[in-house]
């Protein structure tokens, strides 16, 4: 091909698109968002201080910020048809799969799905970022046979849904440390589950069916999933010297330790992975758990030393979830009730200023078979 079509894998390097919303400085080791440092964000706001960054533009104000958590509070409450579908769902379906499932239920109710203006986009946004955590929640308990817990309108969002996930009202740190985490994944520029979003709104589809496709890609062990192989490993191990010993095995047999590397952040530590790992450190004191952490310390270390490779946000907020008391089975379904907010914002974006995409190919087949 010419040069002006070289072809790159996986688009590695490529520009797909130009946005308002994010950007990975890999030189400053910064994660832009809106033109905010996200670590800054997590440090210093809320979740929903930053959804409502990314979904308006700006950072709210305290009636601002009222007024959207009273419409995500009304989502947790979902429709009849949904939580009586949750005892429908296969008893072998995995969580994901019930949270794609659920969004597509859920699309049956919008009744403004072909307005694609960004004003009604912003209204679908938040519906799907208020109902997430609730089908996560609902159809996850229902599959445990365990009752769905009604949410608590004192306590805040995150809390909220920490509660309807474990079942126990989280306390102070627990829940500033969980809205951190959400924080910590809410968006991260173009990755797979993204761009698969932009290219289902690209087509003008509704912003459920870009959720759906994003959640099918998210489910993907290449880009979802990564937290939840990290806290079996850590299982798996049991102890800092367990930790050594199945690494160097896993090393030795050339096989992949999840929760290292980064297609971005391939000479540095994911700042993110710095964030949960303080925040891993506060936990495991508070629960007399020092030995979680100081295993995953031992495991950064032997990985830097032996492969130069560096923890990304996955390897330090399995542990985290772990010490939260969140099912394994849900870490990747938080990461995407997170996400939401940056989804939405990328499909309000593309529906906004759109142009279809449609790349071409390098054809490497066989041409001048004739039938003759």
């Amino acid at each position: 091909m010419s040069a002006e079509k070289e072809y790159s894998p996986g688009l590695e390097g490529i520009i797909a698109a130009e946005t308002s919303i994010s950007y990975l400085d890999v030189e400053q080791e910064q994660i832009v968002i809106r033109g905010y440092d996200l670590i800054e964000l997590a440090e210093n706001r809320h979740f929903l201080d930053v959804a409502y960054l990314l979904l308006y533009g700006s950072l709210p104000d305290a009636a601002e910020k009222e007024s959207f958590h009273h419409r995500l509070y009304q989502q947790l409450e979902l429709p009849e048809v949904l939580t009586t579908s949750f005892s429908l769902f296969p008893s072998s379906m995995s969580a994901m799969d019930m949270l794609r499932t659920g969004i597509s239920l859920l699309a049956g109710s919008e009744t403004n799905m072909h307005d694609l203006s960004a004003e009604a986009n912003q209204k679908k946004a938040v519906k799907l970022l208020g109902a997430i955590p609730a089908i996560m929640a609902g159809s996850y308990r229902t599959q445990q046979n365990e009752s769905l817990v009604s949410p608590d309108p004192s306590m805040s969002f995150s809390a909220n849904m920490l509660y309807m996930l474990t079942g126990e009202k989280p306390g102070v740190l627990e829940t500033e440390v969980f809205d951190q985490s959400l924080v910590a994944y809410i968006e991260h520029e173009m990755p797979n589950s993204t761009f698969a979003a932009r290219v289902i709104a690209s087509t003008q589809a509704d912003m459920y069916g870009a959720f759906t496709g994003a959640v099918a890609s998210l489910k993907g062990p290449l880009h979802g999933g990564a937290n939840e192989a990290v806290m079996h490993l850590l299982l798996e191990a049991g102890t800092p010297d367990g930790v050594e010993r199945l690494f160097r095995e896993k090393l030795a047999n050339k096989e992949r330790i999840m929760g290292f590397g980064h297609r971005v952040y391939m000479k540095k530590m994911d700042p993110r992975a710095q964030l949960m790992k303080k925040s891993l450190h506060r936990l495991a004191e508070k629960q007399d758990r020092m030995d979680l952490y100081d295993m995953c310390v031992r495991g950064e270390e032997l990985i830097a030393e032996e492969k130069g490779l560096h923890p990304n946000l996955d390897y330090y907020a399995a542990p985290v979830y772990y010490l939260l008391g969140i099912p394994i089975d849900l870490y990747t379904p938080i990461f995407f009730a997170s996400r939401a907010a940056g989804l939405g914002a990328h499909v309000i974006e593309q529906h906004s200023n759109n142009r279809l995409f449609r790349p071409r190919v390098d054809y490497t087949g066989p041409r001048g078979i004739t039938l003759t």
